[in-house]
């Protein structure tokens, strides 16, 4: 059997990306631009273009919608272009092609979900929508496609914070998420208040790698309701009332400590629910991923839980943490072969911001 091709694209906030991914049986290891193929026994990730636009929103703190929209619609055609070329592969070699729907920034989706709708219906191939949130999930198993069920998942960015249980492959249930901020938010916030720059978290990360993370003591929200969400508001409005008590500003010599101290307290946040989830659902393996998984204190705690527990788990490379289309497209490669008939050419799909409850 011939490999076959898929073009992924992923525009759901503000990076623009496009991958494209082969499915075989992954016997080709080339340096590839630069850099080497990711390639494991049923995948190779051939290119893997992300385009991001932090000095665009640097000045604003955060994510301007409308601004991420018009910058996705100057990137998409070079950044796809960039792709194929990297892989070597024109658009009339792809048999599939994969796009995120949702959840994201509504402006933002519209522009890969149109993009990648006219290539399909141009070249009469198959569109596949594609889940963001569970697509971060999909890049812990790129490079750990032996790891067993049921598994917990815990995805962390900027926007989302959320839990899941996985009996099985492509199974998602929520068992957990936040009910305010996402933890990628709150630290953002925090580096917004103290005018650190943006984006917030890999800057409080590299300022707080010498701080003592035991000299401001934060205490973490508890659920009343005794459920596995989660809650960063509260930490925020604490982490600000130190500020202010202590009067600590980025030229502060206090400020590394107090860093290092709220970065622990989001990540204590995050492994206290792993853990009780372990102990309601006993899993046989753990994952995690989003942005906030390049987070060295998380991931470092992280594996540190799993080994304690005896537990396998997954954690993507940091490049694969962030948002990227080659996710997209290793998820939709494994609904592909998980599906029980063939991949209707439907263009049918919408954009949702928010995932579905």
């Amino acid at each position: 059997m011939n490999p076959r091709h898929l073009l992924a694209i992923e525009s759901s906030c503000d990076e623009t990306s496009a991958a494209v991914v082969r499915d075989d049986r992954g016997t080709d290891y080339r340096e590839c631009a630069g850099s080497q193929r990711v390639v494991r026994d049923d995948l190779s990730i051939l290119s893997n273009i992300v385009l991001s636009q932090d000095e665009i929103h640097a000045p604003y703190g955060g994510v301007v919608p409308e601004l991420a929209s018009r910058q996705h619609l100057k990137a998409v055609t070079p950044v796809v272009r960039e792709s194929l070329a990297t892989a070597g592969l024109p658009l009339a070699a792809m048999d599939f092609f994969a796009v995120t729907q949702g959840p994201g920034l509504i402006g933002s989706l519209l522009v890969g979900l149109s993009f990648a709708k006219g290539l399909a219906y141009y070249y009469r191939k198959p569109v596949l929508g594609i889940d963001h949130v569970q697509a971060h999930i999909e890049s812990a198993f790129i490079d750990r496609p032996d790891l067993v069920f049921p598994a917990l998942a815990l995805v962390v960015s900027g926007g989302h914070t959320s839990l899941f249980l996985m009996k099985k492959k492509l199974r998602y249930q929520v068992i957990g998420r936040t009910r305010d901020d996402a933890a990628g938010e709150a630290l953002d916030k925090i580096a917004k208040f103290l005018e650190l720059g943006y984006p917030g978290g890999p800057i409080i990360q590299k300022l707080a790698e010498n701080g003592d993370p035991g000299r401001f003591p934060f205490g973490l929200p508890r659920m009343s309701d005794r459920s596995l969400d989660f809650s960063f508001s509260g930490l925020k409005t604490a982490a600000i009332r130190i500020v202010r008590e202590n009067g600590i500003g980025k030229d502060s010599a206090s400020l590394p400590d107090f860093l290092a101290s709220f970065e622990s307290a989001v990540v204590r946040a995050l492994l206290g629910n792993i853990i009780r989830a372990t102990e309601i659902h006993s899993p046989k393996s753990l994952v995690l991923g989003g942005g906030v998984a390049r987070n060295k204190r998380l991931r470092a705690a992280f594996e540190k839980a799993a080994a304690e527990r005896g537990l396998p788990f997954a954690l993507p490379t940091p490049k694969l943490c962030t948002d990227n289309a080659a996710m997209i497209g290793a998820l939709a490669w494994a609904k592909i072969k998980a599906a029980k008939k063939k991949i209707p050419l439907s263009q049918d799909l919408d954009a949702y911001p928010r995932s579905p409850r």
